[in-house]
């Protein structure tokens, strides 16, 4: 906090966020909270290309997130594989609809979370409107997503896509145990230096 005269405060905010960024990138860690469009999937690019320019050491993601817009995804899904580091995520809270497709960017083994994490998977939705020939566009879109997601999940946790397709047509939630049993988590973790 600033004083100002008269004995106004003022939050010093931008000193506090260079530390907190500073110390993270620092520790090679970044977190991803929250609703996910261009503007995170930017940002959270960015950071990834950061880190890994500055070194080959592993990346540690922290994701708790309802979800969001689908190609936004897709693109820090594709940064994770995309860059050399290795990058463990680290589910908390509830990692649902796209970012669980995040979450499934590594491999099994570094996959982690945290014990109350809950998980969502099921298919895309999308706002369509405008003219018949408009809907049946979006209508063909949304099945070549699914189609694509469906195959993502079944491949990183090893469930056949029949399963998935059935489980994905609903919401599919699922505690931090059931997903480690479902192949979508590789390890429940509780402490940090478990992190290996």
């Amino acid at each position: 906090m600033i004083k100002l005269e008269g004995g106004e405060e003022k939050t010093d905010a931008p000193r506090a966020f260079s530390f907190l960024d500073k110390t993270l990138f620092e520790r090679r860690t970044l977190t991803l909270f929250g609703e996910i469009d261009m503007d995170v999937a930017q940002r959270t690019a960015e950071k990834l290309l950061a880190l890994a320019y500055a070194s080959d050491e592993p990346i540690t993601l922290f994701i708790g997130s309802p979800g969001g817009h689908v190609e936004s995804g897709d693109t820090i899904f594709d940064m994770i594989r995309f860059i050399k580091p290795t990058v463990r995520v680290v589910g908390t809270g509830w990692v649902g609809s796209i970012a669980t497709h995040i979450y499934l960017a590594p491999d099994r083994e570094q996959r982690f979370c945290l014990p109350n994490t809950r998980f969502l998977i099921h298919q895309p939705a999308g706002g369509m409107g405008g003219t018949a020939s408009d809907v049946e566009i979006h209508a063909r879109e949304i099945l070549k997503t699914r189609a694509r997601i469906n195959g993502v999940i079944a491949e990183q946790t090893g469930q056949p896509i029949e399963r998935v397709e059935k489980d994905t047509d609903r919401d599919y939630w699922m505690s931090a145990e059931e997903a480690l049993d479902y192949g979508l988590v590789g390890k429940i973790i509780t402490r940090i230096d478990q992190l290996v």
